[in-house]
């Protein structure tokens, strides 16, 4: 199986588990997704990492976490009539520090939810730097396009499946932390 694969058929497990942990199973009727519409309304967004962070570490490290940058900048996107946003998360910052990125996740759906956005999180994502770390996060590159985003986890561990147990955890703890969070 290819490294993009297993990254598919995670992404396909991490969507049953969230269907598990929001309580889905079977096709909704016409009346409830009506319902659900008239609830939450016509979604308009797009993908969002503050304009501090060069990629999702960054975004989310304590070091480098800005509630300033996002405030402003999901302002600009509630003025712009956005109503959700793409989020990407990653696993190194949970390794490094689950309390305390819970926590950012926490102050930062508070913010996002102040401006009237609802958020969708991304697990993983297999494009662009292979090999993340935390810390430091590299300069930008002019004229190259994502040139910082890391890949997560990224192809050493999509490819090791001894080392599928920790993103198994990291996934099952963020939805069972904000899996029933009506702001996401």
């Amino acid at each position: 199986m290819t490294g993009m694969m297993k990254i598919i058929l995670s992404q396909c497990v991490i969507a049953a588990v969230l269907l598990q942990v929001a309580g889905a199973g079977e096709r909704w009727s016409e009346q409830k997704a009506s319902s659900w519409y008239l609830e939450n309304g016509w979604m308009s967004g797009c993908n969002f990492n503050p304009s501090s962070s060069i990629n999702q570490l960054e975004f989310w490290q304590a070091e480098t976490f800005d509630p300033k940058a996002i405030d402003r900048e999901l302002g600009w996107a509630a003025d712009l009539g956005f109503n959700s946003m793409r989020v990407y998360l990653h696993d190194l910052v949970w390794v490094s520090d689950k309390e305390g990125f819970k926590k950012r996740i926490d102050t930062f759906l508070g913010i996002a939810d102040k401006h009237g956005i609802k958020i969708m999180f991304v697990f993983f994502d297999d494009c662009w730097n292979k090999e993340p770390k935390s810390g430091k996060q590299p300069e930008p590159v002019a004229g190259v396009h994502n040139s910082g985003w890391m890949q997560s986890p990224g192809p050493k561990v999509a490819n090791d499946p001894s080392q599928w147990k920790p993103l198994e955890l990291y996934v099952k703890d963020i939805l069972k932390t904000f899996g029933k969070d009506s702001r996401v």
